[in-house]
């Protein structure tokens, strides 16, 4: 049988304010055309189809009409709750999903109840078996009183002792004959991160072994890590990655859906099919001349840029002149002062509020004569208007 595996679609989330939804349609409209020329028997999502627990509608109906054309494809499709979603939301919409042929899972479910999903390939009529993990937040699986009396070594033992436990169910309903799946939205021990992940749910005292799956489980289908990996295990244990970089930590991870080819007595085979519709994200740096001159290279690309400037009044305008799609504009460190010039202008306790300002700004690499004459035009203005008060009073 032959499936797509992909995750971390992030319908929603802007970058530094900027909507992308645009571009998210475009990116899974490309999933779409992707299982449709692989013909594939099931597309799994293993979790955060949204950015948030309370997507927009927007966000809503791009992810339910990408659903529902993979479905109209004649393969199954699954999809398990991501830390980023609302599992009581994806079980609410369950069983209105279900009749629509999609399987959407938010909790955990025991195996006869929805945790485990069998299917039988359209393509080779082969049997198959999905264990479906969705995120399971350490403070549902370590209790807060386990919290208060345990050490953090025992919370996390305790936490991979739930996982395991809770895969071991799933996976039992695992047979010789039956190509075995297991999706999850997890931490895995080792896994690299993306960039872009919440690190607040991905820390490593509540990750798991890839271990964790047994031998018998043809593949394992992860979301959660935004970057393509594969962990060493008795079975192939595989990150798909997001298939656009959502922000700018990511910009050099590789956007990948994977095409898996499985059989129930052979290794699972893995082709990474790139994504390639969302824009490119990039950091660039110069001085705004030198930025001006590559402006012509960058495309439409979303930038970060390192201007190697001192600071001065109107310097993020002029790299917006020259570079529309600018997101982000920080001064690089080598232009922000030095612990040297810190030390010499550390005296900030005497001098009129007109050198104070000063040694500021050049404390802060900011020193520029317009600012400085305005700070004393308007010093000069608030010691008048005192000084006509303190007369009226006196009068």
């Amino acid at each position: 049988m032959k499936f797509l595996h992909t995750s971390d679609w992030h319908v929603g989330k802007q970058l530094k304010g900027r909507d992308r939804l645009d571009e998210q349609k475009a990116v899974l409209r490309e999933i779409v055309e992707v299982a449709r020329h692989h013909e594939v028997d099931a597309v799994l999502v293993s979790g955060d189809l949204y950015e948030n627990a309370v997507p927009g509608a927007s966000a809503q109906q791009l992810v339910v009409r990408t659903l529902m054309s993979l479905r109209d494809l004649g393969c199954e499709v699954i999809a398990l709750a991501g830390n980023h979603d609302h599992p009581g939301s994806f079980d609410a919409y369950r069983p209105l999903m279900g009749r629509a042929g999609i399987t959407l899972l938010g909790n955990i479910r025991p195996p006869g109840s929805g945790g485990v999903v069998k299917f039988k390939a359209r393509s080779d009529g082969q049997d198959a078996a999905v264990a479906l993990l969705p995120f399971l937040s350490q403070r549902y699986a370590v209790r807060a009183a386990h919290l208060m009396t345990q050490t953090p070594a025992e919370s996390s033992g305790a936490y991979d002792q739930m996982v395991r436990e809770i895969l071991g169910a799933l996976c039992g309903e695992f047979h010789d004959d039956t190509v075995n799946l297991a999706m999850a939205h997890l931490t895995m021990t080792n896994g690299a991160f993306g960039g872009g992940e919440r690190m607040a749910q991905s820390i490593f005292e509540y990750s798991v072994p890839a271990t964790v799956f047994p031998a018998e489980c043809s593949y394992a289908a992860l979301g959660h890590l935004h970057r393509r990996q594969t962990l060493p295990a008795a079975c192939p244990v595989v990150y798909s990655g997001s298939p656009l970089a959502v922000d700018f930590g990511e910009q050099d991870n590789p956007s990948v859906v994977c095409i898996v080819e499985a059989t129930a007595s052979t290794p699972a085979k893995v082709t990474d099919v790139p994504i390639t519709s969302a824009r490119r994200l990039r950091t660039v740096n110069g001085t705004v001349a030198e930025l001006e001159a590559m402006a012509g290279d960058l495309g439409d690309d979303y930038l970060r840029v390192l201007v190697r400037e001192p600071a001065r009044a109107g310097l993020r305008e002029a790299v917006s002149d020259v570079l529309p799609n600018a997101l982000e504009v920080r001064i690089d460190p080598e232009f922000t002062g030095s612990a040297e010039r810190s030390a010499r202008h550390r005296d900030r306790t005497t001098g009129s509020p007109q050198e104070l300002f000063e040694r500021y700004m050049e404390q802060s690499g900011a020193k520029d004569d317009a600012v400085s004459r305005l700070f004393a035009q308007l010093s000069d203005e608030v010691t008048a208007s005192d000084a006509a008060d303190g007369a009226e009073l006196s009068a």
